[in-house]
């Protein structure tokens, strides 16, 4: 549940409340829709209101997939079609075709709030028998019938702090459980998921210790916090996460987190960034390598046995040297392979600088340690717009920034527009990669180091016509 939120190739439909005796359907995702859509409203309504409607349809499904609302209480579907609990479906049913053409465009499109990653519990109702907190359907009607597009309509119903994402990635819909007991000793994102979940869960219940760092090695401090949570929630005390405790975890982390709520608490893009690639190594080229890179840059500049390297991407013989000359700084085996231990190695020794030591010499800031995006608000977001506000003087491809200290929609487009540019993965989120780079580059100009002869300006050069008076 702990990660970047996909579009499921399938959903399982249970064909009644969750408890009853009734048969499951399995559907592609985009058939569901139409039909939730076609079920829930009329094919006469405006455009605006249909896709506002179908937005909301797709971000209540996401969410229950997500968050694996049923299966964490033992069921084998992922949604019902009961509306006292979800949305209307009827088996076999024809589709609108208003719906299908729209359907067929945003399927793969959800909402969720500004700093959250979770899609949204986009809960609603048809505002005249039924009314809740959540959007009214004949409202939409009509906000729409007065020229409302989708977007202020979601944003009348649920704020004005909404994001649609686009274009998300379609991926299998297999349960979360690894298939396998995990117990002490083994290691890996599964294992790190679970502390991050028990960890959080131990704010609203104490008797659960805490687990630090997280690392994703079950060591004594996870087994001791699965116990206790064993013990509170009346599970066999093992010590070992085997099925039964896996979704017990998922279902009490979705509950005081209230993710299947429209006052959800959220799950911040933070809790992602530091989730584990799968190892790489030598020739490697990625944005997970540039981070590595990035890290090792400052490691150096506080442990004289880590040699500096510069980071272009390319995980070359420098890189691993350096890498190595880590690994044996911190008691990890020497081998220049970055596998979980090393990743996770690296991003403590990392956040504990950045905690001591926020800005280098010259007042360069260090990232921060939290990724940036839309929505995000502080400091380092306020730094970063002066960097590229400041970068675009001289590369004018990049938009102008207001220094504001708010990642708005012009932030997102210089992001985007520098990524681009400068050969980075073009997401429009600022992690250790583009932070780096940014940072590079204002310090180049801003020291005088501009462009060397021949190299390529960062802008189109064109012919002038020559003054001949």
């Amino acid at each position: 549940m702990i990660g970047e939120p996909f579009i499921p190739d399938v959903i399982t439909v249970h064909l009644g409340a969750p408890s009853s005796d009734a048969e499951n359907v399995t559907i592609t995702f985009p058939e569901y829709i139409k039909n939730v859509a076609s079920s829930e409203i009329f094919p006469t309504w405006p455009e605006a209101a249909l896709r506002a409607n179908i937005y909301a349809q797709i971000s209540f499904a996401l969410n229950r997939v997500y968050t694996e609302y049923y299966r964490n209480q033992g069921y084998d579907f992922d949604i019902t079609n009961s509306t006292a609990f979800d949305q209307a479906f009827v088996k076999n049913r024809n589709y609108y075709e208003e719906v299908s053409t729209i359907v067929d465009e945003i399927f793969n499109n959800y909402v969720r709030r500004w700093e959250h990653v979770e899609p949204l519990f986009t809960q609603y109702c048809n505002g005249t028998t039924v009314t809740c907190d959540g959007l009214s359907q004949w409202g939409s009607y009509a906000l729409a019938a007065d020229g409302a597009i989708a977007y202020d309509i979601l944003t009348a119903y649920y704020g004005e702090d909404l994001d649609i994402v686009t274009d998300a990635p379609i991926d299998f819909n297999i349960p979360s459980y690894p298939g396998t007991d995990i117990r002490f000793g083994d290691i890996g994102n599964e294992i790190r998921e679970k502390q991050i979940q028990l960890n959080r869960i131990s704010r609203n219940y104490p008797a659960i210790p805490k687990i630090l760092p997280i690392s994703g090695l079950y060591g004594i401090e996870t087994e001791d916090a699965v116990k206790a949570f064993q013990r509170i929630f009346s599970l066999d005390e093992t010590g070992v996460i085997d099925k039964s405790t896996w979704y017990r975890i998922g279902y009490i982390y979705t509950a005081v987190k209230r993710l299947s709520e429209l006052d959800s608490e959220g799950i911040r893009i933070e809790e992602l960034s530091q989730q584990f690639p799968g190892n790489f190594e030598l020739g490697d080229t990625s944005n997970a390598a540039r981070t590595v890179q990035y890290y090792l840059a400052v490691i150096a500049q506080f442990y004289e046995t880590v040699p500096f390297i510069e980071a272009t991407g390319v995980f070359d013989e420098e890189t691993e040297n350096a890498l190595i000359a880590f690994q044996k700084a911190f008691g990890l085996t020497p081998n220049g392979v970055v596998n979980l231990a090393t990743w996770q190695a690296l991003n403590n020794a990392y956040s504990g600088i950045v905690s001591e030591t926020p800005q280098l010499e010259g007042g360069v800031m260090l990232f921060p340690g939290e990724s940036l995006k839309l929505g995000s608000q502080g400091e380092a977001v306020r730094q970063i717009q002066e960097y590229l506000a400041y970068i675009s003087l001289s590369f004018p491809s990049i938009p102008t920034v207001a220094v504001t200290g708010v990642f708005g929609n012009q932030t997102l487009a210089a992001v985007k527009a520098y990524e681009e540019l400068f050969g980075l993965e073009v997401d429009g989120f600022i992690g250790p990669a583009t932070w780096d780079s940014i940072v590079r580059t204002y310090s180049d100009l801003r020291l005088g180091f501009e462009k060397q002869p021949e190299q390529y300006p960062g802008y189109v050069l064109e012919m002038q016509e020559e003054d001949t008076t």
